[in-house]
């Protein structure tokens, strides 16, 4: 079930409760070929989602209204620089780095606002990447690493915007993209 034709979203009415995350939103052209990566590389039984960059993954429901305005607000700003620089090595997977300094402080502003709200994973220190590989035996990840690692060269693009999406059984509902207008 991986991402083309939206199977990655969450049809039917909204479930309550479903907690919100949100993503910093990648252009077409880099969406499109690390969305590939993944396609190719994510055990398929697992991959429900499309490729992303995670700030928040689990903030209540309750406060959707103010992460718009907070998200709204911030989203005044030039759209971040980004750059992928190369490869992070998960544990049992393989990822993207991804380096943006601005688009930290902004999930450093966010967190502000959500202070108290956030769960544990939530308040790790922040490490931009796009998973294309997870839950994979390490061996599968060390050799998909060694593959690509040559031939992988830096990618700068700008972020589009903020994405809020409800978390419903493992499927995503989009509420809104907030796009960068600075």
């Amino acid at each position: 079930m991986s991402a083309p034709g939206g199977d990655w979203i969450a049809t039917g009415p909204r479930k309550p409760g479903a907690p919100l995350l949100i993503t910093a939103e990648l252009p077409p052209d880099v969406l499109g070929w690390t969305d590939a990566l993944r396609r190719e590389h994510y055990p398929p039984e697992r991959n429900r989602l499309r490729a992303h960059v995670t700030l928040f993954h689990a903030l209540p429901p309750s406060v959707e209204a103010e992460l718009l305005q907070v998200l709204s607000d911030l989203a005044r700003c030039p759209a971040p620089p980004a750059r992928i620089t190369g490869l992070m090595k998960l544990d049992r997977g393989t990822a993207l780095a991804v380096e943006s300094p601005e688009m930290v402080m902004l999930h450093h502003a966010i967190a502000e606002r959500m202070h108290g709200l956030l769960t544990d994973q939530d308040t790790r220190p922040l490490r931009l990447h796009v998973t294309i590989q997870n839950k994979v035996p390490r061996e599968a990840a060390r050799a998909l690493q060694a593959s690509l690692a040559p031939d992988l060269r830096p990618v700068s693009f700008r972020f589009r915007g903020f994405g809020l999406y409800a978390w419903e059984e493992g499927l995503w509902r989009p509420i809104r993209t907030i796009a960068f207008r600075g």
